[in-house]
């Protein structure tokens, strides 16, 4: 706990976080350790925390306070603790689903071992065409939580409204589309915070997002949140390709395994928010033949199954178990990984879709390599932001 100094170091029996000496119970978890009560031993709530409830259906928040009784029966303190059994009271944001239509659905769940859930997803249908939108807010900055579920509205709300306006299989109209959609998460993220630009550390938080319609297959991303195409035969793919140190690292040359096992695996180099240098995502379309699943997700589920093989096997196995219901399947997917580990927030959507026959042998169409969504990929990292690389010399 920021402010307290002690020589032990206590450890969490349940989720393995550590603790100040005297500490009662898990900051993280909220789980009994022992010892005796001192002063004050929870931290204060963010400026969020106290009302971080899901999205109303206008994408506001929703009015509805927070539980003021715990199960146990004890009361609820306005730091979210229960009083009496020192537990987490849950808030509806730690675990939500959506399924706008019976083809795509969706599930973020807090996980096993995060405080709050930082993740945001919002998914919507337009006539044909389905949209995805993920979000993960950083952890380390304060309100991520809020940016990451304004943006993840924001960009799903552009994407509707213009579907009407794109012709279907055009691959550019798409990525412009998508890149305004960005754009437009962007400003939301700095905007739903009224301080985050005099902030040090603004409330930030990845992109990704994903349109599927009768001939093509578009995605955009900044950061570390994911697309992959999963077809029910075939070679699945990563659409996406991450902005991060695990990232430049596989450029680099390392075997994926150990690339997202190296120390900052998970340190993203662009993202959404105040700070950010460069909020243009970057976007890549498709024109995949037959049927398959379109899967956006956070790292929470590719932390335990990256390959897209991998995530192509995992799927089928729980469609094997569950069926192709995708609420169920998305539920399913998120309950795996938290019961492989947990410990980041988990975001799974799903949509199911059928390509015409003519898909496979169609390639999508060339693009205007002068479109900012459309540009070849260009990694951009500062100087030394990589392990063993020497700082820039002075001026």
């Amino acid at each position: 706990m920021d402010g307290v100094v002690s020589e032990t170091v206590v450890v969490c029996p349940s989720c393995g976080e550590t603790a100040g000496a005297g500490a009662r119970f898990c900051e993280s978890c909220g789980a009994a350790l022992g010892g005796p009560t001192p002063e004050a031993t929870t931290p204060e709530p963010s400026s969020a925390e106290a009302s971080l409830t899901p999205p109303g259906p206008d994408g506001d928040a929703d009015p509805t306070p927070p539980p003021a009784a715990c199960a146990c029966g004890g009361g609820v303190a306005p730091d979210g603790y229960c009083e009496q059994c020192g537990a987490r009271a849950p808030v509806a944001r730690d675990h939500l689903e959506e399924q706008p239509a019976p083809h795509v659905a969706g599930v973020t769940d807090v996980g096993v071992r995060r405080r709050r859930n930082e993740d945001a997803m919002a998914l919507g249908v337009a006539g044909d065409v389905t949209v995805l939108v993920v979000c993960d807010g950083v952890s380390s900055a304060p309100d991520s939580d809020v940016a990451s579920q304004a943006a993840a509205t924001a960009a799903r709300d552009v994407l509707v409204a213009g579907a009407a306006d794109v012709t279907r299989g055009d691959a550019g109209a798409w990525s412009r589309l998508l890149v305004e959609a960005g754009h437009r998460a962007d400003d939301a993220a700095r905007d739903a915070v009224d301080d985050a630009i005099a902030r040090q550390d603004p409330p930030s938080c990845t992109f990704v997002a994903a349109v599927v319609g009768r001939e093509l297959l578009a995605a955009a991303w900044l950061g570390d949140s994911r697309v992959y195409w999963l077809p029910d035969t075939g070679t699945p793919e990563q659409l996406t390709e991450d902005d991060s140190v695990a990232a430049e690292l596989m450029a680099g040359g390392m075997p994926r395994a150990a690339a997202e096992r190296s120390p900052d695996a998970h340190a993203i180099t662009r993202w959404l928010g105040a700070d950010a240098h460069d909020a243009t995502a970057r976007t890549v379309a498709t024109r995949p033949g037959g049927p398959g699943w379109v899967l956006a997700c956070s790292d929470g589920l590719w932390n335990y199954a990256s390959a897209p093989e991998v995530v192509a096997d995992l799927l089928r196995d729980a469609v094997g178990r569950v069926g192709a219901d995708p609420a169920a399947l998305s539920r399913d997917l998120v309950a795996w990984a938290k019961a492989a580990g947990g410990h980041d927030n988990v975001t799974v959507a799903l949509a199911r879709v059928t390509w015409p026959a003519a898909a496979a042998t169609e390639p999508a169409p060339d693009t205007n390599a002068e479109d900012p969504g459309t540009a070849p990929t260009v990694r951009r990292r500062s100087p030394g932001s990589l392990p063993e690389e020497p700082d820039p010399p002075a001026p």
